[in-house]
């Protein structure tokens, strides 16, 4: 059976649930480290380094699909390779060109047959449809 790819409004549904969820993530934090006297500044730094850089590469390599992929019922996956996560190393990639092309990445997302954004050209993967 062939894969049913993502299209742009999953995907967008997606980022905007995962924008939630770091601005809790960060209002937690926030709250946490209020409740103590002296934090140093290289635990705030990793902290942010956590939320802000390794929230998608992290959850992307492990279970094919960060929270706003998971409620959106779509996941990442190798090009090619049905059901095989990609690296982390290739994880990275994909959300560091994500971060500097922004949303201009998605706009290759529907003249694409597999509907591809450049994030996912570089990282050589695909998001699809989970199956329920």
């Amino acid at each position: 059976m062939s894969p049913v790819y993502a299209n742009l409004p999953q995907r967008i549904k997606a980022a905007c649930i995962d924008a939630v969820v770091l601005i809790a993530l960060m209002y937690a934090a926030s709250e946490i480290l209020s409740l103590f006297e002296n934090v140093s500044n290289w635990i705030r730094i990793v902290i942010a380094l956590f939320l802000f850089v390794l929230y998608e590469p992290l959850l992307v390599s492990i279970y094919g699909e960060t929270i706003g992929h998971f409620y959106s019922k779509i996941s990442v996956e190798k090009d090619g390779q049905s059901g095989k996560k990609i690296s982390f190393t290739r994880a990275l990639a994909r959300f560091i060109c994500k971060f500097l092309l922004g949303w201009i990445s998605l706009l290759t997302v529907t003249g694409s047959d597999k509907k591809q954004a450049i994030h996912d050209h570089v990282a050589n993967s695909v998001v699809v449809e989970r199956k329920v």
